[in-house]
């Protein structure tokens, strides 16, 4: 299974990216896809998650109203857009995948729980 992410660039604060990842070798019909980024000298932190099979998302508190997941299933790609972007949402952002059905939501911000990591796409936001 590889995931390829793209989508991403220099924009100014207050613009907008939308960001895809694109599975390939396998077509998910349960699990999870999930959003994380890393900005320089931090942590990997989780951004947004999807539920392949019932759509079900979760969002970091610092997104939350702001960035939007979604996925399509007859592409097995999933998305992320990104709104009203911040100096602070620079980093570089990978997509994640696994196929263990999501009982537990929250369990989806555990970059443990993922099989399958994009290489990441950079996104820097100007002020």
């Amino acid at each position: 299974v590889q995931l390829q992410a793209s989508g991403g660039g220099l924009v100014q604060a207050g613009g907008s990216l939308r960001l895809s990842c694109a599975a390939s070798g396998r077509t998910f019909s349960v699990g999870v896809m999930g959003w994380f980024r890393q900005a320089p000298g931090k942590e990997r932190e989780f951004v947004a998650s999807i539920s392949w099979s019932g759509g079900n998302t979760y969002y970091a508190d610092s997104v939350k109203g702001r960035f939007t997941i979604s996925r399509e299933k007859a592409k097995n790609t999933g998305y992320l857009q990104m709104n009203s972007l911040k100096p602070e949402d620079t980093a570089v952002y990978y997509c994640a995948a696994d196929e263990r059905p999501l009982i537990i939501v929250v369990s989806a911000t555990n970059p443990a729980r993922y099989d399958y990591w994009g290489q990441g796409t950079l996104v820097t936001v100007s002020s």
